[in-house]
Order: structure tokens, then sequence, then C-alpha cells
């Protein structure tokens, strides 16, 4: 029994790392300059795009994408610029964005 339990706290203690490397991440890639995790800056926060785009198919890839490349008019007249993000960076920042609650 005490093997499952610490099996347990290993796991959300790692779910509690990736979600802190990964809000680092962000924070690196200068995407937290726009975006909130709870409000607007220039684009609107974390928790707005994820309860916009949690249940989409494709979600993730397309936030990926539109990570990398930009995006326009979705959100309002100010377009978010391309960031310098590799594929894998933009597919882990998107999974972070849609796992926000």
């Amino acid at each position: 029994m005490r093997i499952q339990h610490l099996g347990f706290v290993l796991a959300s203690l790692c779910l509690a790392l990736s979600a802190q490397a990964d809000e680092a991440l962000a924070k690196a890639k200068n995407c937290t300059t726009c975006h909130g995790i709870d409000r607007k800056i220039v684009g609107p926060g974390y928790l707005e795009v994820a309860a916009k785009r949690r249940g989409e198919k494709g979600a993730e890839a397309n936030m990926a994408a539109k990570i990398k490349a930009g995006s326009k008019g979705e959100w309002g007249q100010v377009p978010m610029p391309p960031n310098n993000v590799t594929d894998a960076e933009a597919a882990t920042l998107a999974k972070w964005v849609l796992s926000i609650k």
C-alpha cells in the first residue's frame, strides 16, 4: 500500500514540476509579456484561451501552429506575432495552455 501511495505522490510531483517548467518556458519565450494566466494583457489570458479551445478537435496542434507562426484577427485587432520557438516548444506551450483550469 505504501508503494502505491509513493507512486501517486511522485506522479503528482512530476505533473506539478512539468506545469512549472512549461510556465517557465512561456516566460523564457516572452509569452507572458502579452498573456496573463487569468487576465488579458495585450492578448487574452491563458484561462480564456483554454476555455475557448478545450475540447476542439486538433486544438493542441492548431494552437501550436499559431504560437509558432502568429495569428491575426481571432482575439481582436492586435495580431500575435510569430514566436521564435521550435515545433516541440510550441507543442509544449499549447499543451500547457490547454491544461490550465
